[in-house]
């Protein structure tokens, strides 16, 4: 399916600018240093002051393809597993769903230190590798110069704005296109090691959610949503389980106070997208009292007069510095080189390269795979 659409723009808040932000941090100084060598920058700086422009150029994406994982984690390479948005009636009592229901009994974790990487996406690729043929002209394998999940994107496209939680991105460069896979940090893998039964239940709320506002069957709207479950007693819970705090007594201005949970919701919503969010607000009892939609373009105008609001311009314009920051330094395309990008809070994106190594992510069948295809060959005019 393909759609036009003109390029989204969100409108930009105007801020003024501290007298300290003037001064030069340690990553602005390391770039100056830098910008007399004519080999690629060693840095990428994340200052959000430098990424301050009007909004790039981007197209809503189309979508050329489906395929399924089921409870075992099994790939299909079909829709055998979309559901559909059914939700509750607007009119009537609260939905009532009980979130908790099914965890001490038929709950059964995912083993989170099995990194699955780009495998599922990649037997997608392979499979359909004629349908994404490069362009003759380039003589490109794929016609594509990413390959990488969503999630992946998403935390670069908020890193400006992250105070907390650093990154770690391996990529390869293979017969003409750069694949991105995450590597889990040291602090991520302390966390998931230590996360509290409270937490683990949280995380679980999450998917049920999801799993009562969606049918099998066709019954509503094949329109792309994202769905989300806040508490609305006041409590704060864990980011990664897309959980915020949202007291319903103060309505939806108030819904948007935590605007580094808001930032991920606009993110992960904006980059597939995805034209609507559905929150659901939470009880003390682990039940849902309400639901609440949000247009994932309108978010920001709700936080726009907030004191250091994030700016999605901010936001995408890093994102494309990243982007071109990667083709400049990855260049000898082999699937056994990695370039390690690393980024923490306060400091410039950096990378490290590994030959060989275990940071290696591309399958070997997929490597083979690939290997025997012929790009395609260029046309020479007469």
């Amino acid at each position: 399916m393909t759609s036009t659409q003109a390029p989204m723009k969100p409108s930009v808040c105007s801020t003024k600018r501290d007298r300290g932000d003037d001064e030069d941090t340690p990553e602005d100084k390391a770039v100056k240093s830098q910008r007399s060598n004519a080999k690629p920058p060693l840095t990428l700086p994340v200052t959000p002051s430098r990424y301050d422009a009007p909004f790039p150029f981007y197209r809503r994406p189309a979508e050329v393809g489906r395929f399924s994982l089921d409870s075992q984690r099994c790939y299909h390479g079909d829709a055998s597993q979309l559901h559909y948005y059914a939700p509750p009636p607007t009119e009537g009592p609260s939905p009532g769903f009980d979130l908790r229901e099914g965890y001490r009994d038929r709950y059964v974790q995912r083993d989170e230190s099995v990194h699955e990487g780009l495998e599922h996406l990649l037997q997608w690729v392979s499979q359909n590798r004629k349908q994404l043929q490069g362009a003759e002209e380039k003589g490109q394998l794929l016609n594509t110069d990413f390959v990488t999940w969503r999630g992946h994107l998403t935390k670069v496209l908020t890193t400006p704005y992250e105070k907390q939680d650093g990154w770690l991105l391996a990529v390869s460069l293979f017969r003409g296109t750069l694949y991105v896979s995450e590597v889990e940090t040291e602090s991520a893998r302390r966390q998931r090691e230590q996360r509290s039964e409270m937490l683990k239940e949280l995380m679980y709320m999450g998917y049920k959610f999801e799993h009562y506002m969606c049918a099998e069957l066709k019954k509503a709207s094949e329109m792309p949503l994202q769905l989300f479950i806040s508490s609305v007693n006041g409590g704060a819970a864990n980011d990664t389980s897309h959980f915020g705090t949202k007291p319903l007594s103060r309505g939806i201005d108030i819904v948007f106070q935590n605007q580094h949970k808001m930032i991920k919701w606009w993110a992960q919503s904006f980059l597939p997208g995805v034209s609507r969010i559905v929150a659901g607000y939470r009880g003390p009892d682990g039940s849902v009292v309400g639901l609440e939609t949000f247009e994932t373009m309108k978010i920001f105008q709700l936080i726009r007069e907030d004191p250091g609001c994030w700016k999605p311009a901010v936001c995408m314009n890093f994102c494309a510095a990243f982007l071109s920051f990667v083709k400049k330094v990855v260049t000898e395309d082999n699937p056994k080189l990695v370039h390690l990008f690393a980024w923490e809070p306060g400091h410039p994106v950096s990378f490290t390269v590994h030959r060989d190594s275990e940071y290696t992510f591309l399958p070997d069948w997929y490597v083979e795979a690939l290997s025997m295809e012929k790009p395609p060959t260029p046309q020479i005019p007469d």
